[in-house]
């Protein structure tokens, strides 16, 4: 399956999205390195990719939201900071020997956690930016 900016996930703010994109090229690129029977070695670049990704995307829509006086901002900030966190965790409990098929799944449900996040809070998001 592969990730695509469809209407559903975008939030209309030009920057927001087009990071959103570089996320699915990345995922992308891994699923494509899954499909064959690469993924394990393609996990770690990814990996290193997502950790930086996370930092750079969320403190620009922390800052959005800090400038457009948000009042969802803590909220939104706390999802952040755990994600990050949890992100972190998942790359830090792959083995020194190479990840597992079972690293691989935690990190695309990971994965599934910023879709859906996307597809509710940040369209959220959006919408007010508009305004």
């Amino acid at each position: 399956m592969k990730y695509e900016l469809t209407k559903d996930l975008e939030t209309g703010n030009a920057i927001i999205d087009s990071e959103h994109r570089q996320l699915f090229n990345a995922i992308n690129q891994l699923m494509d390195a899954c499909s064959s029977g690469q993924g394990r070695a393609k996990i770690e670049s990814t990996l290193r990719f997502l950790l930086d990704y996370v930092d750079k995307h969320f403190a620009h829509e922390e800052q959005l939201q800090q400038q457009a006086k948000y009042p969802e901002y803590n909220t939104h900030k706390l999802f952040h900071d755990n994600y990050k966190r949890k992100l972190r965790e998942i790359g830090a409990a792959i083995p020194m020997s190479g990840p597992t098929v079972g690293d691989l799944a935690n990190l695309n449900g990971h994965v599934g956690v910023l879709i859906s996040h996307i597809r509710v809070a940040d369209k959220k998001l959006g919408a007010f930016l508009k305004k």
